[in-house]
């Protein structure tokens, strides 16, 4: 993964202004890989969100898998969120994401108070699915 958690948070640290934190959320969202066209269906979609968002699940074998999420949006702003959420929970262990507390970090970010409130619904809603399949993932292994 070429974004951590951390370096958004130093990067954040270093924009004085909203405006050049969305460009740079915007930013995060451009450097996602390309989201393949197949995989941009209802099964992937995630509901609450009111623009587009799709995210694919895989997990390695074991008991607690490490979780490999990918993601996209139709809409530049929500790709960038996207992309942060990846950041905050791709390639961790199923136990690990369901201990991290996405709130507290959108908070750190001051996203909390800088998202109309659809987009945070929006969020809400990625981090739903997110814990869910990783609380599939452990009973699945259980």
């Amino acid at each position: 993964m070429a974004t951590t958690i951390q370096t958004i948070r130093d990067d954040f640290s270093l924009l004085d202004e909203w405006e050049d934190r969305y460009r740079y959320v915007i930013e995060l969202g451009e450097a996602l890989p390309p989201f393949p066209d197949a995989e941009r269906n209802a099964v992937n979609k995630v509901p609450g969100c009111v623009s587009q968002v799709w995210l694919t699940t895989s997990r390695a074998p074991g008991a607690d898998p490490v979780i490999t999420f990918t993601g996209d949006s139709d809409a530049h702003i929500v790709r960038g969120l996207v992309a942060i959420m990846l950041a905050l929970f791709s390639e961790r262990t199923a136990s690990q994401i369901l201990q991290t507390d996405a709130e507290a970090t959108l908070k750190s970010l001051g996203l909390d108070e800088h998202l109309s409130p659809q987009r945070a619904n929006g969020l809400r809603s990625m981090v739903k699915r997110i814990t869910r399949d990783a609380e599939m993932a452990l009973k699945q292994t259980a």
